[in-house]
């Protein structure tokens, strides 16, 4: 398995981390691929010395899909798992349940560890987590303490940074909606009256008095204002609702459900069994919507989900970001055939895209992300050091305030840039036909392709004696974001390099005895003949592949 550039970057600059201060933090959101980067960063620390490691996370799903990633990026490293029902510390990586390591003698029975991976760490300063972690720090005083997570703003306003002094990398949903790995937000602000209303309301410990939001927020008119701007602008869409309280949840959903709009809404206080009824109502498209309270803010993605409704403020902007980012998934054709999915509408009826701005508007000036040491800065609350990019402290929550310029660029509209791909991809995009429609990229095991046909990018991924099958269709970036993630996931660094060494090589005379109109072409590379010969004879297949969208929603 070969890991993206942006991917090897943050693995790099974490183990450098991890050698400078002894802990560090990386922050990736949902999509970035945060656990196949923590499965690298523990391969890299044992590539040279065998060594214990406890990767820590809080579901039992959670610790069955990470032990398999790490497997897929490291097939030489033995694994064990310690949950609830399997206790076992044989594997040089254990995967670790919390609830069940933390207690008393489960902890004496822990050999000494040399690393310790804390998944989804803005939970590490709750008491589970810090029992784990003092018994290993006493247990050996030299031990590398990771935190990998996507939001690292806890709402309780604890900072991690008692935990972590320091910030290796940050990936941004900027940063993946501009690479493909994410659908672009198209944000509206909808005004129903009640801003200035909202403006009023007074902060609690942890986010603004939800109760005073739902005075405001939760009246008929308001509720059918909603499903009437809903309908105009995504009423074709699966959508999620962020309502305040239970009582306002429970009436949004029944505006939509008076309109003839089916709905579910699920909340905190529901038994784990109802909850997941309610989820798989929506998930199985008996609802179109789903509404929800601080339940599906975290942990949970339905990728076709295309439309995220705000009907509460947050004085969090990590907390927005969480919620928008509930739409931002791509949509992977074989599991969901009947769904092109080339944005995400976000109607805020509340205050939250005005407070903190919208994704879209969000313009970073500093340096960009390259190859190198990366720049950091000290944050002037907590002393933590962190990149230099980071507009709010992932430790301690401190923000700095926007330049002027930037501003003025938000104000003006400013359009985020794409990442070519092409440029920092590991393998070369041939331009089949030279028309800027037709793209293939060859490995040593897998090949993937991104066409350009009635009207729709598509990607297309093929290997050794499997049929050619489709990736993703949609955006441009998106579909060659999903052909590198193809080869990514089916190429090593060993086969990539020997691909892209035939790129100065002459064609052989038996590719060309395939290939008779570029006989006389005397540039023509042993790489691009093989993604021509790759293209020729997959060519019925790609035909179906893309065939098979046909139709689509």
């Amino acid at each position: 398995m070969l890991l993206r550039p942006r991917q090897k970057e943050l693995v790099a600059r974490t183990v450098a981390a991890l050698d400078k201060h002894g802990n560090t933090l990386a922050v990736a959101p949902t999509g970035a691929g945060k656990t196949i980067m923590l499965s690298a960063i523990i391969g890299e620390m044992f590539r040279h010395k065998s060594g214990k490691a406890c990767v820590l996370a809080h579901r039992d799903e959670l610790t069955f899909q990470n032990e398999d990633k790490f497997r897929r990026v490291n097939p030489g490293i033995s694994t064990g798992v310690f949950d609830a029902s399997v206790k076992s510390w044989r594997g040089d990586v254990t995967f670790a349940m919390v609830q069940t390591l933390s207690r008393e003698n489960n902890l004496s029975a822990m050999p000494p560890m040399d690393v310790l991976v804390i998944d989804e760490a803005h939970h590490a300063r709750a008491d589970s987590y810090m029992r784990v972690i003092e018994r290993v720090k006493a247990a050996n005083k030299g031990v590398k303490l990771l935190g990998m997570t996507a939001t690292p703003n806890r709402g309780d306003k604890k900072g991690l940074r008692p935990v972590f002094s320091n910030v290796s990398d940050q990936i941004t949903v900027r940063e993946l909606i501009a690479s493909g790995h994410l659908v672009p937000p198209r944000t509206f602000v909808m005004d129903v009256g009640v801003q200035d209303d909202l403006r009023q309301v007074k902060k609690t410990a942890s986010d603004f008095d939800m109760g005073a939001v739902s005075a405001i927020m939760n009246t008929r008119p308001i509720n059918n204002a909603v499903v009437k701007h809903w309908h105009e602008k995504a009423g074709d869409r699966k959508t999620v609702v962020f309502c305040s309280t239970i009582e306002h949840a429970e009436a949004v959903a029944g505006s939509f459900n008076a309109a003839g709009i089916p709905t579910v809404f699920v909340h905190g206080q529901m038994s784990d069994s109802e909850r997941e009824a309610v989820l798989s109502e929506y998930a199985d498209g008996d609802a179109q919507v789903i509404v929800n309270v601080a339940v599906l803010t975290e942990g949970w993605d339905h990728p076709p989900t295309s439309c995220v409704v705000l009907l509460r403020p947050s004085s969090y902007k990590s907390t927005m970001i969480q919620m928008i980012g509930r739409g931002l998934r791509t949509v992977d054709p074989a599991e969901h055939p009947d769904i092109i999915k080339k944005d995400c509408i976000v109607l805020d009826f509340g205050t939250s895209t005005l407070l903190h701005g919208s994704l879209e508007q969000d313009v970073n000036l500093d340096d960009q992300v390259g190859d190198g040491d990366a720049p950091f800065k000290e944050c002037p609350e907590c002393g933590a050091e962190v990149p230099a990019a980071v507009k709010e402290c992932p430790l301690c929550g401190y923000e700095w305030q926007a330049q002027a310029a930037s501003k003025e660029l938000a104000e003006n509209g400013f359009v985020m840039a794409e990442i070519d791909l092409l440029k920092r991809s590991s393998f070369l995009w041939v331009d089949l036909q030279q028309n800027d429609r037709y793209f293939l990229a060859t490995g040593f095991n897998a090949w993937g392709g991104v066409f350009f046909k009635d009207g729709e990018w598509h990607a297309v991924g093929g290997m050794k004696n499997h049929p050619p099958k489709l990736l993703a269709v949609g955006e441009r970036i998106v579909c060659f974001a999903a052909a590198d993630d193809w080869l990514n996931a089916n190429e090593t660094d060993e086969s990539a390099h020997k691909t892209r060494s035939w790129v100065h090589q002459p064609a052989t005379d038996k590719q060309l005895q395939y290939l008779p109109d570029h006989r006389n072409d005397f540039g023509m590379t042993r790489y691009k003949a093989s993604a021509l010969m790759t293209a020729r004879f997959n060519r019925d297949g790609i035909q179906r592949a893309i065939q098979s969208a046909r139709g689509h929603a």
